[in-house]
């Protein structure tokens, strides 16, 4: 069986397809594992580096432009037809409305013209099965350390669709901690990976910040304060933290983000300890983020712990994790896509709400 996968659901054009077992894939290959056979990426960064963040109307436009170029793409890439799809899957939320809109229109009526099923994908549900695309897949259960977006949230992962919320952010998630933090800095837009790359030159200890609900004792995270730390200081520097080659612009660039790191490393620690798992799932765009998986990768070989994580072209929204997460979905056989073209989306969706 092959599925077409596309996602919308902000700033980033994916489309790919995927090939399950039961299709012809290798005998050997779990049917639980998929088989990506091509996908395609576009992004609005430049677009959107003028207005210093996204702009919904003009994502969703842009969306129009490259999704159906995307898909033409995809299948010469996989030497397919679009008859040889047989399920159509997309984007259904959270998200931008409009980006989201997009996608599911062109996925439906695609569908509707080929007389194929579709089925509507979470998009985080697409980040937390993302690992499995890598080459070193996780075994369930696990902890879910999902850092995407506006998302930051702590996941016992039992199974697909069998999701149990250990903790979340209350307001500012990781994500947007660099984002904000690195437009106080000057760095253009997007501020999280330029603020990640000034790091490196920094000093992580040269000014102290908070670390928000260290120690709460619960698995809920805080960046807003943060934020605003990182606004005082800055204050406090004057003009040399927006120059650029300036020492210190890139001590508290360090200083930020080891703040933001030790806030996700010891509270994924504290999860599993907590679930008693031995085995960490890191997905989300933040999850690329280098000083994040030395942290990590440490703390988990000193505790026995197993840490994977997605490719790092895989980290930031993809069309391949859409349909990883619909493949995975329909091969568990508690879901099937529908020949229903209506559909609705969803701008904000709980992820442990599409739970079987």
């Amino acid at each position: 069986m092959r599925i077409l996968g596309i996602e919308s659901s902000c700033d980033e054009t994916g489309v790919a397809l995927v090939e399950t077992a039961a299709s012809g894939a290798s005998s050997s290959r779990p049917a639980t594992l998929p088989r990506l056979l091509a996908h395609a990426l576009h992004s609005q960064i430049e677009m959107h580096q003028a207005y210093g963040g996204v702009v919904p109307e003009l994502a969703s436009r842009d969306h129009i432009r490259r999704v159906l170029p995307l898909t033409t793409q995809v299948l010469q890439e996989a030497a397919c037809s679009l008859q040889d799809v047989d399920v159509v899957a997309y984007t259904r939320g959270p998200g931008l409305a409009g980006a989201l809109l997009v996608g599911s229109g062109v996925a439906c009526a695609l569908a509707a013209a080929l007389g194929k099923p579709v089925l509507g994908v979470h998009h985080l549900e697409g980040h937390l099965l993302s690992p499995f695309l890598s080459a070193d897949p996780p075994q369930f259960p696990f902890v879910a350390l999902l850092v995407s977006g506006g998302h930051t949230q702590l996941m016992r992962v039992d199974g697909v669709g069998l999701y149990a919320l250990l903790g979340e952010t209350i307001d500012d998630a990781a994500g947007e901690a660099f984002d904000k933090s690195a437009k106080l800095m000057g760095i253009p837009y997007p501020g999280g990976p330029g603020l990640a790359k000034l790091a490196e030159q920094g000093d992580p200890a040269a000014y102290k910040l908070p670390r928000p609900l260290l120690h709460s004792g619960n698995f809920d995270f805080s960046f807003a304060g943060l934020k605003t730390a990182v606004l005082t200081q800055s204050h406090k520097l004057g003009p040399a933290v927006q120059q650029e080659g300036s020492r210190i612009r890139a001590d508290l660039a360090a200083s930020t983000q080891a703040a933001i790191v030790e806030v996700l490393l010891k509270k994924s620690m504290a999860a599993l300890k907590h679930t008693g798992l031995t085995r960490l799932v890191v997905a989300g765009g933040v999850g690329a983020n280098r000083a994040l998986r030395a942290g990590l990768n440490a703390a988990c070989a000193k505790a026995g712990v197993r840490v994977h994580y997605p490719e790092l072209h895989l980290c930031t929204d993809n069309g391949a994790m859409i349909a990883m997460a619909a493949a995975m979905r329909l091969d568990a056989g508690r879901q099937q896509a529908e020949r229903r073209y209506s559909f609705d989306v969803k701008p904000r969706w709980p992820l442990d709400s599409v739970n079987y």
